[in-house]
């Protein structure tokens, strides 16, 4: 009998990341479960996931929910290690680089679980920001490595990382949204949100952007030059919501703050949109494949390939608005589309599920 493989969730894109891994385990009939940390706690950000993605209902919700790094990291650990002892996994899948899955990696390896990191090896080389601690970390636990592009395989080589714990699947985000592709229904989306036809997106959330008041001031004063290039719609995450708002952002007629969309209405949005502004990790690899003119409004990426390989630029506050006004007034063509990055092919989820699965039958044998 196969111990059970848990996987261990706690934001928005680790439930689109795990739902093509979690449906090709189920096909091939493996026990699993699934704990959702709460970390993202506004149902808009998690529970509609499960629905819209086919995900089965978290076994148990920790309900962490927000506070500081040591506190949400502190949180989830207590919670998961009361879970790891009751269920006792054969393997904890991780995902992405959110405090969950850190957490989840440092519990499960003092109780000597294996684990598995899906998104492994993705590197901004910015120690500022706490995703990429959770990832160099999460990373230097790990029994198995999944990574969505091939440089991510040599930068865990250079950490040391014994390249036999490493495979180079493609990425699993990418599967849910080409599984999803039909049901994105952009007319649909921007009839509900009352925009016209030519429209920008912008989701902005990381503390380099919204904590402080007066870089917040600079970011809104810069929408609102875009916004009379074309309407900006912004679904207003729930991190950085009064220092926006405090700093004008609904002033505009133009600009349209929303609540949090569901995963299908927000990338329907972005698939018809003539630019997106971001800081979002996830945006910039969905705009990749949609062909959707990005702005990574931040100085560095750990996803290079979404600009080798997509429509993602990195720029400055000074480059949005020339750079945004050029993407709504010079739209692409299917001739500038660049090629798909390797593997993006909708068969990351099966690839994951087959190392698992061939992994496990030799530590039965063992």
């Amino acid at each position: 009998m196969l111990a059970p493989i848990v996987h261990v969730l706690g934001a928005r894109p680790n439930f689109v990341k795990a739902a093509p891994v979690i449906d090709a385990l189920r096909a091939a009939r493996y026990p699993q479960s699934v704990v959702h940390t709460g970390q993202h706690y506004d149902e808009r950000l998690s529970d509609v996931f499960f629905a819209q993605l086919g995900l089965p209902e978290p076994d148990v919700n920790l309900g962490i929910g927000s506070g500081s790094h040591a506190e949400q990291t502190a949180a989830a650990m207590v919670g998961l290690e009361r879970e790891f002892l009751a269920r006792s996994p054969g393997l904890v899948v991780v995902y992405g680089d959110v405090n969950s899955t850190l957490a989840a990696a440092l519990v499960a390896a003092k109780l000597h679980l294996p684990v598995a990191h899906v998104e492994a090896g993705l590197r901004s080389f910015d120690e500022t920001m706490p995703e990429e601690i959770n990832r160099r970390l999460t990373d230097q636990l790990c029994e198995l490595l999944f990574t969505t592009s091939p440089e991510a395989v040599g930068h865990l080589v250079n950490e040391g990382v014994d390249l036999a714990r490493v495979h180079f699947v493609g990425n699993p985000m990418i599967d849910t949204l080409l599984a999803n592709l039909d049901r994105f229904d952009t007319e649909r989306v921007r009839r509900d949100q009352a925009l016209p036809d030519r429209y920008a997106v912008a989701t902005l959330h990381r503390p380099a952007n919204v904590d402080d008041p007066e870089v917040a001031s600079t970011l809104v004063r810069a929408l609102h030059e875009v916004a009379a290039s074309a309407d900006v719609v912004i679904p207003v995450h729930p991190r950085g919501r009064a220092t926006l708002e405090a700093a004008g952002l609904s002033r505009d007629p133009r600009v349209h703050v929303r609540e949090p969309l569901s995963y299908v209405e927000f990338v329907a949005l972005v698939r018809g949109a003539a630019a997106v502004i971001t800081d979002s990790g996830g945006v910039q690899e969905e705009t990749t494949v949609l062909g959707v003119p990005c702005l990574t409004l931040r100085p560095n990426t750990e996803r290079p390939i979404t600009i080798s390989h997509g429509t993602n630029r990195l720029v400055t506050y000074q480059e949005l608005v020339p750079a945004a006004r050029k993407a709504i007034e010079e739209p692409l063509t299917e001739a500038d589309a660049p090629e798909r990055p390797p593997l993006w092919d909708g068969r990351a989820g099966a690839r994951i599920a087959s190392v698992i699965a061939a992994w496990m039958e030799r530590d039965v044998l063992r």
